[in-house]
């Protein structure tokens, strides 16, 4: 009984440190995926002029996957010819902060409403700010997200200790 319980709450453990190691990766993926895409939204407006719907359709699947998708709501709300809406762009997203979540959905907001030379400049303007979103989660990972598996191995050697 006495084992079952050390492998039950060690288990715990885990599973706690692993949930917050993924949630800083899924982090950091997400924000490179969105400095990837602003980078394929400037080559291809200046070179093949496709259309944004056209754009995002034929991301790749791994980017879509990074993207949590952000990539489907943000189509799904332009075949719907409603406004952008901010809790329909974001559903089932809740990893970002109010202020990743308002400069995602200004860059949400701007895609295709304006000329091309005022598109790129916002695009480029918007891809820096994804930049230094990028860079802060890309520390946070290093910081918290191992720190959590480091923890959590220390807390179920502590577990193994204590009732041994």
């Amino acid at each position: 009984m006495k084992f079952v319980l050390i492998v039950l709450l060690i288990s715990i453990c885990v599973l706690i440190g692993g949930k917050f190691y993924f949630k800083y990766k899924k982090r950091l993926l997400f924000f490179e995926a969105l400095v990837y895409l602003c980078q394929k939204f400037d080559v291809e407006i200046t070179f093949s002029r496709q259309r944004v719907q056209n754009i995002i359709s034929s991301l790749d699947e791994k980017l879509k996957n990074n993207l949590c998708g952000l990539d489907k709501n943000f189509l799904n709300c332009i075949s719907s010819e409603n406004l952008i809406e901010k809790e329909n762009l974001f559903f089932d997203i809740n990893f970002l902060t109010d202020d990743e979540k308002n400069t995602i959905f200004l860059f949400f907001k701007s895609l295709g409403r304006s000329d091309m030379e005022n598109q790129l400049k916002e695009i480029k303007n918007f891809e820096n700010k994804f930049t230094a979103f990028q860079t802060q989660s890309n520390s946070d990972y290093k910081k918290y997200g191992k720190l959590s598996v480091k923890m959590s191995i220390i807390a179920s050697l502590m577990i193994v200790v204590i009732f041994l």
